[in-house]
């Protein structure tokens, strides 16, 4: 059932909007005692998932007896962090998830229904998990707070990946990330039915329809004062509140470009990007907008590891970041990657395939340690001179030497491409 719905190419939603919204929605589902919200983590500071959060707790008040960032296999959140994000909201109130021990499992897809999703590549059962909890925590209301932008592992995030990724465990985490990676990213981006979202609607249709889950989801743009703009509130139980926010955000998260870009910059912010699992955000977005031979140009004054967690950080140091079929025979050869195919799914994602090079310019890493992963190094310092994120302008720029790039400032906001490439794939 769709309980809110406003939304446009052109709407611009304020705090006092969100909250009329909200309180709109959650009036029509009547009293509830016991709440659980699960909002993003910092990540996704831009998705406006912190006020909304913090929305909910001024309408239940002592009723919002949980708050669950959908970490994923995210670090924590820090005291600083929340209190950026979810502001006055009780720091009481926030639980850790530890996806790789505080999960249960609901049910099992088929290996034959995956097989059938993956077109024959992939012949192993997925284990719909999810953190205790959610699933066991008594509450009659379950609030799943995020945005809806296209995504690399999913084509478009929100809805059910709050909850059976962002608050998954290792199976459920790992294969869906390989089922995605092997079937192609590319194929993916940008397409809201797909094989991922398949898998993760039949097992919210099967496995989850007990848990009283209702959907919170933004569609935020930049706009071209170059400010973020909510252009979009969607609230319901079922995907059609997801299918409403998708189809805006394709609508005003995704550039489709006439020709592909020969240089891109990408500037990650350094209070959001510290680690390559983030902040190859800018190799998966705009991936499918530069041209064969052509140049990435990662601006990472933040980026101080490779993984957030530990052991995938040791693993992305080992492997590096090479082409599909290379990931795929360590993955055959391997059992480190066997045991953890998200980060085999996360090497796949980060590389070119050798189409274009990858050159990366860290705040806190080496360049042997750039490099030991085969990402191209530059020198920080010299290129923020050159391409001084304060100003240049988003899209098309021209340098005073006349050389051409394509400038991001935040690529989680969006997703390029240029037209003969997207209608290939």
């Amino acid at each position: 059932m769709l309980y809110y719905s406003r939304g446009s190419e052109t709407e611009v939603l304020r705090e006092e909007d969100l909250k009329q919204g909200l309180s709109e929605a959650l009036t029509k589902l009547g009293p509830r005692k016991k709440v659980l919200a699960i909002p993003p983590d910092f990540t996704r500071f831009h998705s406006h998932a912190g006020i909304l959060t913090r929305l909910a707790w001024q309408y239940y008040r002592e009723n919002l007896t949980d708050v669950l960032p959908a970490l994923g296999t995210h670090s924590a959140m820090n005291e600083q962090s929340i209190k950026t994000m979810f502001g006055e909201t009780p720091l009481s109130l926030f639980r850790v998830h530890k996806w790789r021990t505080d999960v249960v499992t609901l049910g099992e897809v088929s290996s034959e229904y995956i097989r059938e999703q993956s077109e024959g590549k992939l012949n192993y059962a997925w284990q719909a998990q999810v953190n205790k909890l959610v699933a066991n925590g008594g509450h009659d209301l379950v609030l799943s707070i995020g945005q809806v932008v296209p995504h690399e592992v999913i084509g478009i995030a929100g809805y059910n990946k709050n909850v059976l990724i962002g608050c998954g465990g290792p199976e459920s985490i790992n294969k869906s990330h390989f089922l995605g990676a092997v079937y192609g990213m590319e194929r993916i981006m940008g397409r809201a039915d797909n094989p991922v979202r398949r898998v993760l609607n039949y097992a919210s249709d099967h496995f989850a329809k007990n848990i009283p889950i209702v959907y919170v989801l933004t569609v935020v743009a930049q706009g071209a004062d170059g400010q973020l703009k909510v252009r979009g509130l969607y609230i319901g139980d079922d995907i059609e509140c997801f299918n409403l926010a998708a189809r805006l955000a394709m609508k005003v998260n995704f550039q489709m470009l006439e020709n592909p870009l020969k240089k891109v910059v990408v500037y990650l912010d350094p209070s959001e990007y510290k680690s390559t699992w983030l902040g190859n955000k800018s190799v998966y977005r705009t991936r499918m907008a530069i041209a064969d031979g052509g140049e990435l140009l990662v601006l990472a004054p933040g980026l101080k590891e490779f993984g957030e967690d530990r052991q995938i950080d040791a693993l992305i140091r080992k492997y590096g970041y090479v082409n599909t079929p290379k990931v795929l025979q360590f993955v055959r050869d391997n059992d480190d990657l066997k045991k953890n195919l998200s980060a085999a799914a996360h090497l796949i994602h980060g590389t070119s395939e050798g189409r274009f090079r990858i050159t990366y310019c860290p705040g806190h890493l080496t360049q042997k340690e750039i490099e030991g992963v085969n990402f191209g190094f530059a020198d920080l310092d010299q290129m923020m001179k050159r391409y001084n994120p304060q100003t240049l302008k988003n899209g098309y720029n021209k340098m005073a030497d006349g050389e051409e790039i394509f400038f991001v400032s935040n690529p989680a906001l969006g997703l390029w491409a240029h037209k003969k490439r997207f209608e290939d794939d």
